[in-house]
C-alpha cells in the first residue's frame, strides 16, 4: 500500500486538538470499541475451547479453532491494505465487522466442531480487516502530534479484555453456556460498527491511489501451504503427513519469498535473525497458550475460572515485561532481552507439564503461565525495534510487513502443530501424555529460539536506542 502525496480530507481530518476534540470523538470511541471486542473474542474463544471440546467433540479440529481464525487473518489484512487505497475507509470497515459478526453467530450456533472453524476462519478475516483500517484511518484523520496516542491507546484496548475477559467468558459459560459467550457479543460489536462506519463515511480515498502491486498469491499461497501442512499432521497417517508437509512446505517456502526480500528470510546476522526470532517466539508461546486452559480444565479437571485467571496473570505479566523492556533497551540491547525472554517462555511451559501431574496443585498453572507472559511480554517489543532498527533505507515497510506475517504465522503454526499432537496422541495414548508432548514442542521451539537470538543485534543504533528508551 504506496503512500501519496495527497492527503483525503474529511470532518475528522480537520481541526485542532488531540484524540477526543469534536470531530474525532466518535471516531476514536468507535475504533476502540472495535478492537476491544476483537481482543475480548479472541481471549475468551481461548478460555472456553475446553467446554466447547466437551459440547462438540472431534479434538483433531481443536488446534484449527486458533489456526484458522490466525491464517484468515492473513487475507483480512491484505484485502483491507488494498481497498483502504481505494475506496472510502467505511467501506472496508463495515464490511470486516459484518464478517466479524457472521463468524460469532456461525461459532455461537454451531452444531460441531467442523462448522466451529468455519466461523472462526470467517471471524478471522473480519479481525484482519479492523486494524488494518484503524491504522489507516489514524493516518489520515488525526494530526501527527496525536498519532502516537491514538496507536497507544488502541494498544491498551487489549488490556481491559485481557484482565477481563477470560472471567467473564468462564462465567457466561457457567452461567448461559459457551454458546452465549459468541452470540452474545452481537450487539456491542453492531454498535461499535455503526459508530465507526458513521465517522469514517466522509474519509475518501487518497486523489492519487498507490499503484504498487498487492501480493495476492502469494498472501494465497503461504495461507494454503500452512493449512496443507497442518491439515496432514492433523489426520496422523504418515503417508499423508509426509506428501502433505513436503508440499505444503515447500508451497509455504516459495510464497514467502516472493513476498519478502531474500534477506528477510536467510540466515544472516541482524534483521533476518530478528524476523525468524520473532516467528519461533510466537510459534512455542502461543502453542502453549491454546493448551493452558486444555490442560487445567480438561485434563485436570479444575474449574474453568482457574483457566481464567492463568490467562489474565499471563496478561498482566506481558504488559509488565513489556515495560521493563521499554526502560531496558537501550542500556542492554535487544539480544539480552530477548534471549532471556525466550527462555522464560521455556521455564513457563517445562512448569506447564508439571501441572499435568496429578500430584501438582492445578494452581501451579497461574504462576507457570504468569512466567511465560513476562518472558514474550520482554522479547516481543523488541524484536519490533530490531526491526526498524535494522531495516534499509527505503525498506521499512517490507521488514514490518515480514515480521508482522511470520508473527501471525508463527501463532498459526504453532496452535497447529500443537493442536495435531494433542489430537493424534489423544487416541493413543490419552490426552495427559498428548499435551505433555505439545508442550515438550513449544519448549523444543523456545529453545531453537534461544540459540537462534545469538545472531541478534547485541546493541540497537543509537537514534533507535534513544527513541526506545523513551517509550
Amino acid at each position: 500500500m504506496a503512500k501519496t502525496p495527497t492527503k483525503p480530507t474529511g470532518p475528522a481530518t480537520n481541526g485542532a486538538g488531540g484524540i477526543w476534540a469534536p470531530a474525532r470523538r466518535l471516531l476514536t470511541t468507535g475504533l476502540v470499541l472495535a478492537v476491544t471486542f476483537v481482543a475480548f473474542e479472541a481471549l475468551a474463544v481461548a478460555t472456553i475451547l475446553p467446554v466447547v471440546g466437551r459440547h462438540l467433540g472431534d479434538l483433531r479440529l481443536y488446534g484449527w479453532v486458533f489456526s484458522a481464525f490466525l491464517l484468515a487473518s492473513l487475507i483480512g489484512i491484505v484485502l483491507a491494505g488494498t481497498l483502504a487505497d481505494r475506496v472510502s475507509l467505511a467501506r472496508p470497515m463495515l464490511g470486516g465487522l459484518a464478517l466479524f459478526a457472521l463468524g460469532l453467530v456461525v461459532g455461537g450456533t454451531a452444531p460441531d466442531m467442523a462448522v466451529l472453524v468455519v466461523g472462526r476462519a470467517v471471524q478471522g478475516l473480519g479481525a484482519g480487516v479492523v486494524p488494518a483500517v484503524a491504522y489507516v484511518a489514524i493516518s489520515r484523520c488525526y494530526p501527527e502530534e496525536s498519532r502516537p496516542r491514538m496507536f497507544a491507546v488502541l494498544s491498551t484496548a487489549w488490556v481491559v479484555p485481557g484482565l477481563m475477559g477470560p472471567a467473564i467468558a468462564a462465567l457466561v459459560a457457567a452461567a448461559v453456556g459457551w454458546r452465549w459467550v459468541f452470540l452474545g457479543l452481537l450487539p456491542l460489536v453492531l454498535a461499535a460498527g455503526m459508530l465507526v462506519v458513521v465517522a469514517l463515511r466522509h474519509v475518501t480515498p487518497p486523489a492519487r491511489p498507490g499503484t504498487a502491486t498487492v501480493p495476492y498469491l502469494a498472501v494465497l499461497g503461504v495461507v494454503a501451504g500452512a493449512g496443507t501442512a497442518l491439515a496432514s499432521l492433523t489426520s496422523g497417517v504418515v503417508p499423508v503427513v509426509a506428501a502433505g508437509g513436503i508440499g505444503g512446505g515447500a508451497l509455504l517456502a516459495f510464497s514467502l519469498r516472493r513476498l519478502f526480500s531474500p534477506r528477510h528470510l536467510s540466515l544472516q546476522p541482524g534483521l533476518a535473525a530478528t524476523v525468524l526470532s520473532r516467528s519461533l517466539l510466537t510459534c512455542c508461546f502461543f502453542a502453549g497458550d491454546a493448551y493452558v486452559p486444555y490442560a487445567i480444565v480438561t485434563v485436570r479437571h479444575a474449574p474453568t475460572a482457574l483457566a481464567a485467571l492463568a490467562l489474565t496473570a499471563s496478561t498482566l505479566t506481558w504488559t509488565t515485561g513489556s515495560w521493563v523492556q521499554a526502560r531496558c533497551i537501550a542500556r542492554y540491547g535487544p539480544r539480552r532481552l530477548v534471549r532471556p525472554g525466550e527462555l522464560l517462555v521455556a521455564i513457563g511451559l517445562g512448569l506447564m507439564c508439571l501441572v499435568l501431574l496429578p500430584s501438582v496443585p492445578p494452581a501451579l498453572g497461574i504462576a507457570a503461565w504468569a512466567l511465560a507472559g513476562l518472558g514474550i511480554g520482554t522479547a516481543y517489543s523488541p524484536l519490533s525495534v530490531t526491526t526498524l532498527d535494522r531495516a534499509a533505507v527505503g525498506e521499512e515497510g517490507r521488514a514490518t510487513s515480514a515480521l508482522q506475517l511470520c508473527d501471525v504465522l508463527g501463532q498459526a503454526l504453532g496452535t497447529g502443530v500443537a493442536g495435531a499432537i494433542v489430537a493424534v496422541s489423544a487416541a493413543g495414548i490419552g490426552h495427559r501424555p498428548g499435551v505433555a508432548l505439545a508442550f515438550s514442542f513449544a519448549i523444543a521451539v523456545a529453545l531453537i529460539a534461544v540459540i537462534a537470538g545469538a545472531w541478534l543485534p547485541s546493541q540497537l543504533t543509537s537514534g533507535t536506542a534513544d527513541e526506545a528508551a523513551g517509550t
